[in-house]
């Protein structure tokens, strides 16, 4: 029989126990901020039925997602019956997807159960997605997304708690050098109004801006040109980009220049009343900026977008979102307000590893309790139900007899107490508890045991 190579597909990951820890750390923080803001769980397949998923992306988005074939046609025979199969749409032969993101998914349920949901619904969701990207750093083919949405709000104070549960998830991780970019969907659509572009041509104009910090001013130009934007436009849009300063400064500057444009004024208005909410909420200043040049990729927005960054390693975006009021509208046939933020959790727990931000936990286990041999097998099993009793997380070595082995087993898993049940100790109703970080030994009573442990 022929050896497999053991090997997983490129842009997934095995994560062992130790990276689990480390992982569970992160999304345990993540999950309370989402409950104290009175968000509650959800979770959806991870195959949706490809209409529901195609045409919510653009058209990057309709490429990168992964198809699932449909049993039946004829294509599975490739490789044994068949040498080649045709087809003219890719719909003959798939009709499920894995699922992209989890904004579409939510988009879905509330059209579904829209009787059994109350509104506004706050929802948090944290599962796997899939996207057939091309692996690099920070960026991978499955990775797992937190998202806190509301829906049912047309209220900036919708969108201004989200920034906020943004802003306090980063400091609870750790992060104090970050900035929450905030720009308005309305003002984009101003500057395309403002500058004369067919609104036809709208999104081009904002997928050539977004790139603004990656390629420059000249590459912005280049990209605008190469979009059949007309260079009088072009010359309208620069001096926007070109805005800069405190959040005040910014929006007065920009509301001066759309001022003869009713959707950018609309989209200045919100940006205003949306940061004087954050200025209720305490959330600090420095924290957060006003980016004009900021589209976010989904063209399912339609007010507030939002996205973060720390500014150092310079890793991308660690968090993204804003208002989608007409997605669900697809579903349902009326449209319903909504806002929400994903958190990208791959790229946070890559960002704290390189800084060391997270704890070198190894195991959750507290407590060895060893074998000594045959005699003493009773009372290691006694006692480490009596640990367990006492919720504290006890592990007990089931071959007797060799210590020295024991006690390297507790040391390479990174378990701080080892408990010894020899003979002696049996005969005294007592056990041996080993320090294994300070190397400190001592006999004591099980009771006293508990109570070192329980601190």
């Amino acid at each position: 029989m022929e050896l497999i190579k053991p090997s997983i597909p490129r842009g997934t990951r095995d994560f062992l126990p130790e990276q689990m820890l480390k992982r569970q750390y992160v999304i345990n923080i993540i999950k309370n901020v989402f409950e104290k803001y009175g968000y509650q769980p959800l979770e959806t397949p991870s195959i949706e039925k490809l209409d529901i998923l195609s045409g919510k992306y653009g058209d990057e988005g309709d490429q990168l997602m992964f198809k699932i074939l449909k049993r039946g046609t004829g294509i599975e025979k490739l490789g044994k019956e068949l040498n080649q199969f045709s087809f003219g749409d890719f719909r003959e032969v798939a009709d499920l997807g894995l699922r992209y993101d989890l904004t579409v998914p939510l988009c879905r349920v509330i059209a579904m159960y829209r009787n059994e949901i109350t509104l506004p619904f706050k929802r948090y969701q944290i599962q796997p997605v899939w996207r057939a990207e091309r692996p690099q750093k920070g960026r991978y083919r499955e990775f797992f997304q937190c998202d806190a949405d509301n829906v049912g709000s047309a209220s900036m104070l919708a969108d201004a708690e989200t920034i906020a549960i943004i802003n306090e998830i980063l400091l609870k991780l750790g992060f104090y050098k970050f900035k929450i970019k905030i720009n308005n969907r309305k003002i984009l659509s101003g500057i395309v109004e403002y500058s004369g572009v067919n609104p036809e041509l709208g999104t081009e104009v904002c997928i050539a801006i977004d790139k603004l910090e990656k390629i420059g001013v000249d590459g912005v130009v280049a990209e605008l040109k190469q979009r059949n934007i007309a260079e009088s436009a072009i010359a309208k849009i620069l001096p926007i980009l070109e805005i800069s300063g405190d959040v005040a400064t910014v929006l007065n500057d920009v509301s001066t220049v759309l001022k003869i444009s009713p959707i950018g004024s609309e989209g200045v208005s919100e940006t205003s009343e949306l940061i004087e909410y954050l200025a209720a909420m305490a959330i600090a200043p420095e924290n957060y900026l006003v980016d004009l040049h900021l589209a976010r990729g989904l063209t399912y927005y339609t007010g507030p977008i939002f996205e973060s960054i720390v500014e150092e390693p310079k890793i991308g975006s660690l968090t993204g979102g804003g208002r989608y009021d007409q997605l669900i509208g697809m579903f349902l046939g009326e449209n319903i307000p909504a806002t929400g933020t994903t958190l990208g959790i791959e790229r946070i727990i890559d960002v704290m590893t390189e800084l060391d931000m997270l704890p070198q936990t190894k195991t959750m286990t507290q407590v060895l309790v060893t074998m000594f041999d045959e005699s003493t097998k009773s009372a290691s099993i006694k006692l480490v139900q009596k640990l367990r009793q006492a919720d504290i997380n006890a592990e007990l070595y089931f071959e007797s007899g060799g210590l020295k082995k024991q006690f390297k087993y507790a040391d390479k898993l990174g378990i701080p107490f080892v408990i010894i049940m020899g003979p002696d100790e049996v005969e005294k109703n007592q056990a041996s508890l080993k320090n294994m970080v300070s190397g400190e030994q001592q006999q004591l009573a099980v009771d006293q045991i508990l109570q070192i442990l329980k601190q």
